[in-house]
């Protein structure tokens, strides 16, 4: 260390202390989140039978439209509609959005279900591209069949919303599947809650490797298949620690695309869904914040993890690595959409908390991350660092990933039990030790690249190759 300039030490040494600081408020925002995450789930604890949801919440449970947009997608388009259908929930409508499809979506549901051109008026309070037509059959009275010009996903959920009637109104993916009592338990917090309630968001849960019938998932099933794996350890991480934890703190920001409840009433005052993002999920939610805030209306928006929706994770790097720079490219567009409420007392912790999180984790976090992964063993070897700045690094980025991954598995075996065998539990423990290991390092490179379309003002989704849901 002493053939170099002190002025060489002092800057590495502070690189180092800005890479750890990062890392132990990441690390402290997941320890706070991991013990909301239990109080919540004790304060409210799943019901486990859903005959006694029905028996409790049926008669009180108001009408909802469950809007699922489809672009291109044949390959699930029938297995999914058939799920919405099966849904047990007293009053409910599902309206599919075809988006401007260029292969057989709309063909393949009019061909299936026998929907038919029909006249119904409908509402023009947000703006989406023109529709061409509204599809529905005697036969089949909860379906109707949007089609429209193509605008994304944002502009497809701005027209069901205008043709929806329900008081609530569910969006989903059309290419999920969602749990037959999955409206029953969401719509929950609405009944007890039915003022201030404005908005729910449900779990989405990996699919592959499952067995599914009819539209079902009717046994889980591990994949064997390692990126799906891993993502069924970061869902669990994202949902039932996260988002739950959030939810308690009262400081959510994110509802997942694929399977949220809002209260319509309120999506229209904000102006529904934005054009121009990819990241239009996490934006209504913030909308709705702001909104209400500035309105200074008490409102409530909140998670329940016994909800599920069930979806085709991406089982390839190509795949995997698009989408998660684009779930990157959303969240820094609606954070600096929004900028003006990071720590603004104007909006009380969702300013503070809500986005001083989304800017730790979301947005410092994986630039500083990848930084860390590339200076500090650099400058270790040169002999600018000692050895406890180097130990320090790989603590926080290793032993703390490690344990609050593990934590996550403990409270989903306490509280909810979705993986029937003890073997599941062994090999997502496993795959919680391994992603620590290249998978997250990966994971980082792939929200940088999201940073980098961020920067170049880069739109659209980019393509997401799906193989289909599987029976049998």
């Amino acid at each position: 260390m002493s053939n170099w300039q002190p002025w060489a030490i002092q800057v590495a040494t502070l690189i180092a202390w800005i890479v750890i600081t990062t890392g132990l408020l990441q690390t402290g925002f997941y320890i706070v989140q991991l013990v909301y995450a239990g109080i919540s789930l004790a304060a409210r604890p799943p019901i486990a039978r859903a005959s006694l949801l029905w028996r409790r919440y049926a008669d009180q449970a108001p009408a909802i439209a469950v809007l699922a947009p489809a672009f291109n997608e044949e390959v699930t388009i029938v297995e999914s509609v058939n799920s919405l259908l099966a849904l047990q929930y007293p009053d409910f409508e599902v309206i599919v959005i075809n988006d401007g499809s260029k292969d057989n979506t709309l063909q393949r549901m009019i061909d299936h279900f026998g929907v038919a051109p029909v006249d119904r008026f409908h509402d023009i309070t947000v703006a989406h591209n023109p529709i061409r037509g509204l599809y529905a059959s005697a036969r089949i009275p909860r379906l109707l069949v949007v089609d429209k010009e193509n605008g994304g996903k944002s502009d497809a959920l701005n027209a069901g919303i205008n043709v929806a009637r329900a008081p609530l109104f569910c969006s989903i993916d059309a290419d999920s599947l969602l749990e037959p009592d999955a409206l029953l338990r969401a719509v929950r917090p609405f009944i007890e809650e039915p003022v201030e309630t404005i908005a729910v968001g449900g779990t989405i849960r990996i699919a592959n490797g499952s067995r599914i019938e009819a539209g079902r998932v009717v046994e889980v099933r591990l994949p064997r298949n390692f990126l799906a794996l891993v993502q069924i350890v970061e869902y669990l991480r994202a949902f039932l620690m996260a988002r739950l934890a959030l939810s308690r703190m009262q400081v959510l920001t994110v509802i997942s695309g694929a399977f949220g409840l809002f209260r319509r009433r309120i999506a229209l005052e904000v102006g529904g869904y934005s054009h121009g993002t990819v990241g239009e999920d996490m934006e209504l939610v913030v909308k709705l914040h702001r909104h209400m805030r500035e309105q200074k209306k008490l409102y409530r928006i909140e998670f329940i993890p016994e909800p599920v929706c069930w979806t085709e994770a991406p089982d390839n790097l190509a795949v995997l690595g698009r989408q998660r720079a684009r779930w990157q490219r959303g969240t820094l567009e609606t954070f600096v959409k929004h900028k003006s409420m990071l720590f603004n007392p104007r909006y009380g912790r969702i300013g503070f908390i809500g986005f001083g999180q989304v800017l730790v984790v979301d947005v410092l976090g994986p630039v500083i991350e990848v930084f860390g992964y590339v200076l500090i063993p650099l400058l270790w070897a040169f002999g600018l660092l000692a050895f406890e700045y180097l130990l320090a690094f790989l603590a926080i980025t290793f032993t703390f990933g490690i344990f609050v991954s593990v934590a996550t598995l403990i409270l989903e075996e306490i509280e909810l039990r979705r993986f029937p065998r003890a073997r599941d539990l062994a090999i997502l423990t496993l795959i919680a030790v391994a992603e620590n290991f290249g998978y997250r390092q990966l994971s980082n490179v792939w929200r940088l690249h999201g940073y980098w379309q961020f920067l170049r003002k880069q739109q659209g989704w980019g393509q997401m190759t799906r193989k289909g849901f599987q029976s049998g």
